[in-house]
């Protein structure tokens, strides 16, 4: 599928939307082995109870990209890094969540305007977002520098059934001492 991006829109997520994002999910998946682990009920990965929004691009009335933030959760390591070097209450943290296009839709622009719609409702809640990232995912770490995030810390953190993963926190700009911290792995 050749997508136009210039007839792309992003919008909120509906309900009716969860099966086009699971299809979209398990291209992601087979193609990126996004997320680590293979969910066993994507539509409920996909919209965890801490969601605090969520956004799809849509092209033809059809998604074919997937955003949706997240309060912290206890396994979640970068806002605890965000924390610990801001000073700032872990709870005033939005984790960037499930944000994903597949392979066929992928650069036309897309992760950028699903990624600033989170940011978005971050600053709507009063918050800052933050987001850790897989070290093997180049092109995800990429889209991220690319859009002058700043990685706070890298850590090795427990994923699921696969064990530990080494991830890259990262920040929005301004959310962050200048230095990374190094935390042990």
């Amino acid at each position: 599928m050749k997508i136009d991006a210039s007839l792309t829109t992003v919008r909120r997520r509906t309900d009716a939307d969860l099966d086009a994002c699971v299809d979209l999910l398990r291209e992601v998946y087979e193609h990126d082995g996004y997320p680590v682990s293979r969910p066993e009920r994507p539509a409920a990965w996909i919209t965890p109870p801490t969601t605090v929004g969520a956004w799809v691009a849509e092209r033809g009335g059809r998604p074919v990209g997937h955003v949706g933030p997240a309060g912290p959760r206890e396994h979640d390591a970068a806002p605890g890094v965000w924390s610990a070097a801001t000073g700032r209450d872990v709870g005033q943290a939005v984790m960037v969540n499930r944000l994903y296009v597949p392979p066929a839709a992928r650069g036309h622009g897309l992760g950028a305007p699903l990624l600033a719609e989170a940011v978005a409702e971050a600053g709507v809640l009063g918050r800052r977002a933050v987001l850790d990232v897989a070290a093997h995912d180049t092109a995800a770490t990429a889209l991220y520098e690319r859009l002058r995030w700043h990685r706070t810390a890298a850590v090795a953190q427990e994923w699921g059934p696969h064990g530990t993963v080494a991830v890259h926190c990262c920040a929005t700009p301004g959310a962050h001492p200048p230095h990374p911290v190094r935390h042990p792995r």
